[in-house]
């Protein structure tokens, strides 16, 4: 028996969703949408079922993108991607990597709903013009010139220095370390002097509710939080193609990923938000 195309896709139709949100509950929910779509098409009519999917999701997605831009605009705080446990395999496909980066869907987060898509859908899996003129309901002409203002747009404010794997754990594991100690001289070592601090608690949870700039400010901050917990647990992990860091303050889980250069952290993202951090146990499927 052949395995239906939705399936077959799921991974690939995933990651759309997720790049496109930043939400895994929410892409869950619109591949939850595009499959009640596909049981009730005609399959004989469908050409290409992969890029039919696509299409679908990517609707959907827009749809859902549409109706979240309010609730984010009310959001308590700083609004921070929902991050995913992966597995190091993820990171071997460069681009993947980091297109799902915690870097990347912040900087995707400036994007409007239609540039996100066209973005997502030509840059990072490569469809041809046409293909995202049918998902997103632009010409083939609007498209093109949607990605160039796109790419301008992400090019501008992604992270522009790309370090290596192994050099990224490396500064992980120093940044983990000296939050364990709590010693202010250890976290400005490992700490850029220009380095930005944006923490995501959804009004759930205490955190900065707005970014922290600057490695006396960011240190003296990381250095307090640890005097006030009675225990503190970290371990490095990889999250959304990358290394990573769990910390468990008094039992409860945030994530931190870092920007890293010259070997030095220049960007942490702190997940403290509960509802953000329900997919820690098992890694995400991922596809392009």
């Amino acid at each position: 028996m052949t395995e239906d195309p939705f399936v077959t896709h799921r991974r690939l139709l995933f990651t759309v969703a997720y790049e496109m949100l930043g939400s895994a509950a929410d892409a869950e929910d619109v591949l939850q949408e595009s499959w009640l779509r596909w049981a009730g098409v005609d399959r004989a009519q469908v050409r290409d079922p992969r890029a039919y999917l696509v299409r679908t999701v990517t609707r959907q997605a827009l749809n859902r993108l549409r109706t979240l831009s309010r609730s984010r605009e009310e959001y308590v705080g700083e609004w921070l991607p929902e991050p995913l446990l992966t597995s190091p395999d993820v990171a071997e496909d460069v681009e993947l990597a980091e297109s799902v980066s915690i870097a990347m869907l912040t900087v995707l987060e400036t994007l409007g709903p239609t540039e996100r898509a066209v973005f997502v859908l030509r840059e990072v899996f490569e469809l041809p013009y046409g293909e995202i003129a049918e998902a997103t309901g632009k010409s083939a002409a609007a498209v093109r010139q949607i990605a160039r203002r796109a790419r301008e747009h992400v090019a501008a404010r992604r992270p522009r220095v790309q370090v290596s794997r192994s050099e990224q754990q490396a500064v992980v594991e120093r940044f983990l370390a000296a939050l364990r100690t709590g010693q202010l001289q250890e976290l400005l070592e490992v700490l850029a002097p220009d380095v930005v601090m944006i923490a995501d608690g959804g009004g759930v949870v205490a955190a900065a509710l707005a970014p922290l700039h600057g490695a006396e400010v960011v240190a003296k901050l990381l250095a307090g939080a640890n005097r006030k917990v009675a225990a503190l647990r970290t371990t490095t992990v990889w999250l959304n193609g990358a290394p990573a860091g769990r910390i468990d303050f008094d039992g409860e889980p945030s994530t931190v990923s870092l920007a890293v250069e010259n070997g030095r952290v220049t960007r942490i993202y702190v997940v403290r938000n509960p509802r953000k951090l329900t997919r820690l146990d098992t890694p995400a499927e991922l596809a392009r």
